[in-house]
Parts: structure tokens; C-alpha cells; sequence
């Protein structure tokens, strides 16, 4: 019977917003008629993760693999779009060493990494400084730690991440198989910090591991049930809140209807996004190495937020290479037979050998055969997209250079486009971005906030 009205009580209020007071019932009333008649532009929250080690015991320390020097900044940051009809949801990474100008009178600084906003002016200045370089409003805010962090995904069951390749990074811990894996708290924390991987080093990269950990967790809540009520989902709210922090507007309430948005999309209404970066090595005295926006597609990712529309398969923020190629060229040695071709790879970007000094006086019939080492695909998939029609030949004791061996067909060498934005970091929506295998349950005896 007390179970009933504890059902019925938190009905009551998610249906008037009692739980927060006034301020919740004006949320409320706002996407209400968003979803009514079109006027709501959403909700958007950003979430973040602190770089802090304060409290932490040496022993602590050694276990997370966080005993580096604390920056006291946001080590992760995403910003969170619920639609006013909240039949969609976008989820934008910033990344940490984003160049923007910081909000409000900071005294010290003016411009910095956008992780710096935190030790200026904490939660308050993080936000404000978001507002301030994506012209949104932000109306919740949730932050942990590291080891706030690791409780958190410990106390919902564990985390799902995956990899075509083996990863390792001596800097986070990190060293995982080729695969999937349900990783406790720990592990996933090494997971989604690694910046030094033997694979994609850099944020991007770390940002894309960060999503798919968050997208298949959310598929997997949703999966068992997590978020399957206002009631179950106030159960997972509960477990949330006893390692994360919020501000002053953001209560139960809010995250309890927040989470039962989410929990009722479908994969394709989810998407997940990375701010398209211009320069990925900007130098500033006193900063060092940041990254500095896109102006025209990070502009149409905000605008598109802001508007309430979605990011996939929008062209200003992505737009669609007639010939892309899944790796920068410059990075691939290419000894090839034939001047022409050789010449053309060259003007394309690639490092280039011309070796049609030697070549055989007959070509063999047939395109381009490209060989290379095993293990080097997708670098070969670059190289074949600016060969269209040659064939692949990997090869287990090939050296590291990518041998062309032009046939008698005539060649046309295309030019390819590399865009680490989208190699990294596209929109793309949650059913793509999911481990292959979908949802995996829980491991047996992991701590859950599930009923």
C-alpha cells in the first residue's frame, strides 16, 4: 500500500511540478506547450566531469590512475538537447581544450580552454561561458568526478564499451582487447579519459568513446526497464544523485522527467555530435596547444539546437565530400609504378615514391592492385577511394609502405577529402553508434538503483 502511494504522490507531482516549487512548474507548463502547439525550443543540460583529486587518498589515486596534477577544470563536458516535444534528443561533446572566450569579469583571464572556466568561477562560470560561445540557454546543469564518476556507473550495473582494435594508454590505465566489454567503474573510467591510445590519439576520438559509453548505457537502462515509469525512473534518479552534483535549478523533479524522455526514444531519435573543429593545434602564450571552432558548422550546430532541429543530415555542419576518405593521406607512404599516377597521388596529399622506373614493360591486365601490411584497412580504404576499381591485397609480412602496381585498365586518380571532424566526430544517430551487439545485461551481482 505505501509502495501505491509513493506511486501515486510522485504522479501527482511530475504532473504539476511540486517537486521543485514554482520554478518547476514553469518548466513544466513550457514544454507542455512546446509540445502542444510548437513554442518550446527544448531543454538543454549540460553535464560535466571535473579533473579533481581533492579528497582522494594516494591509494585512491593509484587505483583511478589519476596521480598526474589536478587541473581542477572539466575534464568532459556535453551538452544535452531535449526537444520541446521531447521526441529527440541531441547530445553535443565539447571538447576540453576548446579556445573561447570566458563570460562575465574573470579578472585573470579573458580567453582560455574552455576546461578553465571551472577553476575560474566553477559550475557557475562553466556555464555562463557555455551560454556565452554557443548562444544557448542552458537550464540544468550536473557535474562529477573521477571518482563520483566510477560509483556512478558501479551503482547503475557497469558500462558497455567496444573496440575493433585493441586500445592502450599508459597515461589513464587503459588496455582492453579487441572487442566488447561490460566494464565496471573503474574501467570505464580508464576508457573514457584515455587522450593517448595507440588508435585516433587526441579528443575526438576520446569524445567518441565518451558517447558510445553514454548511448549504450542509456540503451541498456532503457533495455532493463531502468526508465520504464516515472517510478523506476525516480529509482535510477535516486542512485544518480548520490554521486552527482546539480545546481540550484535542477531537482529531482527535473531529472526524473528528463530521464523518462529519454527513456521512452528510439535509437534513431538519439544523436550524438562533436563541435566541427577548424585548427587542431592553436598556440597561445600562457595556453598552449587548444583547438579553435569551425565558425560557419559549429554556428549551424547551435543554430540548428537552437531552432529545435535535428543535426544529422544536416549539410552545414556536415558537409558531404564528394569522394571522403576515413584517413588523412599524409599519414600513408605510397611507392606506386607509374608516373602519372604517382604525380596525381602527390597532388592528392600523399607521400609518394615513384617507382615506374622499375615497373614491368607489360602491365598485367586488369586495375590497380594496391598491397599492403595487414592490419593497415582503413588506411587502404583511403587509398582505394582515390583508386576507385582497384583491388586489395593485404599481405602478413608487407613492409609499411602501400605498393601500387598499375595494370593495363586506364586509371583515374580521384580527389579524395579527409575531414577529421567527420571521421571522429559526425552526427550521427544512436543505433549507429551502438556496439554491434546491442545492450548488454548487467553482470551478474552488480549494484543497480534498478527495482
Amino acid at each position: 500500500m505505501r509502495r501505491l502511494t509513493v506511486a501515486l504522490a510522485l504522479l501527482t507531482a511530475l504532473s504539476c511540478g511540486s517537486l521543485l516549487g514554482p520554478q518547476a512548474v514553469s518548466a513544466a507548463v513550457s514544454a507542455e506547450s512546446g509540445a502542444a502547439g510548437g513554442g518550446s525550443r527544448g531543454t538543454n543540460i549540460l553535464i560535466v566531469g571535473i579533473d579533481s583529486r581533492a579528497g582522494l587518498s594516494a591509494a585512491e589515486k593509484n587505483r583511478l590512475h589519476v596521480g598526474g596534477e589536478a587541473c581542477n577544470c572539466t575534464d568532459v563536458m556535453m551538452l544535452v538537447h531535449l526537444s520541446g516535444n521531447r521526441q529527440r534528443a541531441s547530445v553535443v561533446s565539447i571538447p576540453r581544450d576548446s579556445y573561447v572566450e570566458y563570460a562575465g569579469d574573470t579578472t585573470t583571464a579573458r580567453s582560455g580552454k574552455i576546461n578553465g572556466a571551472y577553476k575560474l568561477g566553477g559550475g557557475a562560470l562553466t556555464v555562463a561561458t557555455v551560454e556565452k560561445a554557443t548562444g544557448l540557454h542552458v537550464d540544468h546543469y550536473l557535474e562529477t568526478d573521477f571518482k563520483g564518476f566510477e560509483r556512478t556507473i558501479d551503482n547503475l550495473g557497469g558500462a558497455t564499451v567496444c573496440t575493433d582494435r585493441p586500445l592502450t594508454d599508459e597515461n589513464s590505465g587503459l588496455d582492453i582487447g579487441a572487442g566488447r566489454h561490460h566494464t565496471n567503474g573503474n574501467e570505464t573510467l580508464r576508457y573514457v579519459r584515455a587522450r593517448h591510445v595507440n588508435l585516433r590519439p587526441g579528443d575526438l576520438g576520446r569524445v567518441r568513446r565518451q558517447q558510445r559509453v553514454v548511448n549504450d548505457l542509456l540503451a541498456r537502462l532503457t533495455f532493463e526497464g531502468a526508465l520504464a515509469s516515472p517510478l523506476r525512473t525516480a529509482r535510477t534518479v535516486r542512485t544518480l544523485l548520490k554521486t552527482v552534483r546539480t545546481d540550484a535549478r535542477t531537482g529531482p523533479g527535473d531529472l526524473i522527467r528528463i530521464g523518462w524522455a529519454l527513456g521512452r526514444l528510439r535509437a534513431d531519435r538519439t544523436e550524438f555530435a562533436t563541435v566541427p573543429i577548424r585548427l587542431f593545434d592553436h598556440r597561445v602564450p600562457g595556453v598552449g596547444s587548444s583547438l579553435v571552432w569551425d565558425e560557419a558548422r559549429s554556428a549551424a550546430l547551435w543554430a540548428a539546437l537552437g531552432a529545435d532541429r535535428p543535426l544529422t543530415g544536416d549539410t552545414r555542419i556536415q558537409p558531404v565530400a564528394e569522394t571522403p576518405a576515413p584517413t588523412d593521406p599524409a599519414g600513408i607512404a605510397v611507392r606506386v609504378d607509374d608516373a602519372a599516377v604517382a604525380a596525381a597521388l602527390r597532388r592528392n596529399g600523399f607521400v609518394v615514391v615513384d617507382t615506374s622506373p622499375s615497373a614491368p614493360p607489360d602491365r598485367p591486365a586488369g586495375p590497380p592492385v594496391i598491397r599492403f601490411a595487414a592490419g593497415q584497412e582503413e588506411k587502404a580504404a583511403t587509398l582505394a577511394a582515390a583508386l576507385p576499381g582497384s583491388r586489395l591485397e593485404p599481405g602478413p609480412d608487407h613492409g609499411a609502405f602501400f605498393d601500387v602496381a598499375v595494370g593495363s585498365r586506364p586509371v583515374l586518380v580521384k580527389t579524395v577529402t579527409y575531414d577529421r571532424n567527420i571521421a571522429d566526430g559526425a552526427p550521427v544517430t544512436a543505433d549507429r553508434l551502438r556496439c554491434a551487439d546491442g545492450p548488454a545485461p548487467a553482470a551478474a551481482g552488480a549494484t543497480s538503483g534498478r527495482p
